[in-house]
């Protein structure tokens, strides 16, 4: 049984590995060929913003595809559509095909997503749930890296490089296909309306909406930038993978910090942090390579910290069952914020240069902590005792992971038989018999009869 579960759990974890690093692995292709093209940057932004669009409709359809033809299918539909748009990118020059391109990409990413973390949702029960959400965020953002360094080892105005992400998409289908897990189902999770959220938390929400726009005016505009201020390619790889990986290092500390502070507090400093190093980038970056990927790397690691911060926040001030309605709002704005952040960004750096960038991405930081704490002082704040345990939590995924938050009081310990159905009777005996031994009850301690009360007190006497 035991090694059933590990051999699962490795091919869908494989799955995600090799989906989010060909993903971030074309994403930022497709930046350095454009700025290697000198495509003007209002048109890359609006390229690029196909993706986040597409991205929220595959969220929002893609279950109707999964539910109609199955979750191994539909996989392999949206690796399908995946792979082949990659090989359509240097067939052609015209901006229109790349848009489409960029927005089926976007419907075809989220499509995988949901039916990977289905999957991870039916394997998942109480005792290991924890785990597998810190395993799935940090398999992420560790994917993300080695996507951002294979930029790197190949010629990004050639063919190849746009072969070799077709080829790491496609392989993604290939762990999953091989699962001998049954196909689980989808439930569309409640909603909380949007006003509601407003009443309650606007910090979060607005949170959730700048980090949307900071994310993905960086990992849009970022490699632009890079070609524009002159770094070499392998020197681009460095300074993407240093940006993105830098999050890892700052969750453990980060969120040590949001157990033991008030977490609005906390986003303003966040906030400052943000607006500091990104003006360090404008004004110290150019003297030094070093300096440049140290403090863009900073950046970004504070920049992926406002959506699990925002996402605290706002589970501070909701009841416990509405967890998972409360995080699917909060991606629905970090979706449209993720959609309005390559046009921002792209204006700015055709009104300011390469440096608009990070000064638009600073001013946005500005004002959400100017507000954070406007509404901080004007709030009553929630006692740090009171506080809900604080997650990183993944905003690369399509929704459907917030299920397996540790918080939510509402998730459904699935049965083993039911993940594994073909398992044979002795090894559900043995499952069960090992769970009915970890949930023995300790013995209570044996009161005294009255015959032995009756003996000590003669014997005392």
């Amino acid at each position: 049984m035991i090694k059933r579960l590990v051999v699962s759990l490795s091919s869908l974890i494989f799955s995600v590995f090799l989906l989010m690093g060909g993903n971030t692995f074309v994403m930022t292709l497709l930046g350095v060929n454009l700025g290697l093209k000198k495509v003007e940057p209002t048109l890359i932004g609006s390229i690029m913003v196909c993706y986040s669009v597409g991205f929220v409709l595959g969220s929002l359809y893609g279950p109707k595809v999964i539910q109609r033809v199955g979750h191994i299918r539909a996989f392999a539909v949206f690796s399908a559509f995946l792979a082949c748009s990659t090989m359509i990118f240097p067939l052609t020059d015209s901006i229109m095909v790349w848009a489409l391109l960029r927005a089926l990409s976007g419907v075809a990413v989220a499509g995988c997503f949901i039916v990977i973390e289905s999957w991870f949702s039916a394997v998942a029960t109480n005792e290991y749930r924890a785990t597998l959400f810190f395993t799935y965020q940090i398999c992420t953002y560790v994917a993300a890296t080695a996507g951002q360094l294979l930029i790197g080892l190949t010629d990004p105005a050639a063919f190849v490089p746009f072969t070799l992400g077709a080829i790491v998409l496609t392989a993604a289908l290939v762990p999953l296909s091989l699962s001998r897990m049954e196909a689980p189902t989808i439930e569309h999770s409640e909603r909380i309306s949007v006003k509601a959220i407003i009443k309650d938390a606007p910090a979060g929400l607005l949170a959730s909406l700048c980090s949307g726009i900071l994310i993905s005016s960086f990992y849009s505009m970022a490699p632009v930038y890079a070609i524009e201020v002159g770094l070499p390619v392998n020197q681009l790889s460095y300074f993407m993978a240093a940006s993105v990986f830098t999050f890892i290092l700052f969750a453990w500390p980060l969120g040590r910090l949001c157990d033991k502070l008030d977490r609005s507090k906390i986003m303003v400093w966040i906030n400052v942090l943000i607006t500091a190093s990104a003006l360090s980038v404008v004004f110290f970056g150019h003297l030094h390579l070093w300096l440049l990927i140290g403090f863009s790397s900073f950046y970004m690691g504070m920049v992926a910290s406002i959506y699990p911060v925002a996402v605290a926040i706002t589970n501070d001030r909701m009841e416990a069952h509405h967890i998972v309605a409360a995080s699917t709002t909060l991606l629905l704005s970090y979706g449209l914020g993720s959609s309005l952040g390559p046009l921002f960004s792209s204006s700015m750096m055709t009104l300011l240069g390469a440096e608009g960038l990070y000064y638009g991405c600073a001013g946005v930081a500005f004002l959400l902590g100017i507000y954070t704490w406007i509404w901080q002082w004007r709030s009553k704040s929630v006692p740090v005792i009171e506080q809900a345990h604080y997650i990183q939590t993944p905003v690369e995924t399509a929704g459907i992971i917030v299920e397996l938050d540790p918080r939510n009081e509402e998730f459904v310990d699935v049965p083993l038989e039911e993940v594994f159905p073909d398992m044979e009777a002795e090894e559900i005996a043995e499952a069960q018999a090992c769970q009915m031994e970890l949930e023995l009850p300790e013995p209570e301690p044996e009161q005294e009869t009255e015959p032995r009360v009756e003996q000590s007190l003669a014997a005392s006497s």
